[in-house]
Parts: C-alpha cells; structure tokens; sequence
C-alpha cells in the first residue's frame, strides 16, 4: 500500500495515527527551546525521518543491484547510490530540526523494501518514481499540519528545504521512465545507462 492511499484511509477515519508519527513519553520537565512546536508535527516529523531512512534502504537496495555482475550498469549503481546518501541527509536534516526545535527524536523499525532485485532499469525507475510520490505525499501532510497549526518556521523550512526539490524529482523520475520506454531493452539500456548517468 502506498503511503498516499494510507494517508487517505487515516483522513478517512478522522483521527491522528500516533503509532506512524510517535512522540516521545519521556519529555523533558522544562523545555527551553520549544515554542509554537506541536506535538503532532513533532510526530509527523518523527515519520518523516523513518520514511527517508526506508528510502535510503530501497536505493541502496537499487545501487547494488545494478552493480550486480549479471545487470552491470555502472551508470544506474553510481545514481542509485548517490540518491540513497541524499535520502540519508534528508533524514539527519530533519533529526537536526526535531532537536531544534524541541522535539524528542523516535527513531522507528525501517522496514525492508518491498523488492530487491528489478527485471529492468524501467521497473527500477517505475519503483523509485512512486516512492518519490510517497515522501512528497507524506511532506504535503506534515506541511498541511504545520499550517492547520500555524508553524510558519516549519512551514518555510519545508518549502525552503525539501518540497521543491521533491517536485524536481518526480519530474525527472518520470523523464527517464519516457525515455527508458523510448529506447526499449538491451542496448538501448546500455545507451542510456552510459549517456545519462556516467561521466
């Protein structure tokens, strides 16, 4: 289930899933720094985190596909881990935020990706494209939070640091599914793989 349909089913029902985006229960007695934080975007923050390190995870698992001996697409490992460090850095980006503004960091189970190993570089982009959707999706929410919660400093952190960049990824994901379609198998892979991706 993608996390768009999960987060239209939590609408659905009307209610905040804690278990998702858990707050700490061992708060500090006195909070210095916190000030307009709510503790449902503290939560929303919290999952955030988790969904970025489950990101990580599914592009590390692509990168080392393709360097598999019997897929060998130098071009698509270098891209594929390059996107896993920068889902990494989103989520220490958003753990650095939760201490500064006076959350408490709940660090989640990462699940496993739901696959490993994909018959092509289409399927592989079809994949990162949709996982792309859920992080944006899960951003929109936590920004729609922020506002219901009138959080400009989370809000302006949002749009300023990662929403943007979230839509040039969806945009450049769908670009090469185009033109992975376009060439079709084998050399056409190869090509693109060598054009697009390696120095």
């Amino acid at each position: 289930m993608s996390m768009e349909k999960k987060n239209d089913s939590g609408k659905q029902a009307g209610h905040f899933d804690h278990q998702q985006a858990p707050v700490a229960a061992n708060q500090a007695p006195e909070n210095l720094v916190r000030v307009n934080y709510h503790t449902e975007c503290e939560g929303l923050v919290n999952r955030q985190i988790n969904l970025e390190l489950y990101a990580s995870y599914a592009y590390t698992a692509m990168a080392h596909h393709f360097d598999r001996h019997d897929v060998a697409l130098k071009g698509h490992h270098k891209f594929f881990k390059k996107m896993a460090d920068e889902e990494f850095e989103h989520a220490n980006k958003f753990m650095e935020y939760q201490n500064k503004r006076g959350g408490t960091i709940v660090l989640l189970d990462i699940k496993k990706p739901t696959q490993q190993s994909w018959n092509s570089p289409l399927a592989a982009h079809e994949t990162a494209l949709q996982l792309e959707k859920d992080v944006y999706t899960a951003l929109l929410e936590l920004h729609g939070y922020a506002n219901r919660h009138e959080d400009p400093h989370l809000t302006n952190y949002l749009e300023e640091e990662f929403l943007d960049e979230q839509v040039k990824s969806i945009k450049e994901y769908s670009d090469y599914i185009t033109n992975l379609r376009r060439v079709g198998p084998g050399l056409g892979e190869y090509i693109f793989d060598k054009e697009e991706f390696e120095d």
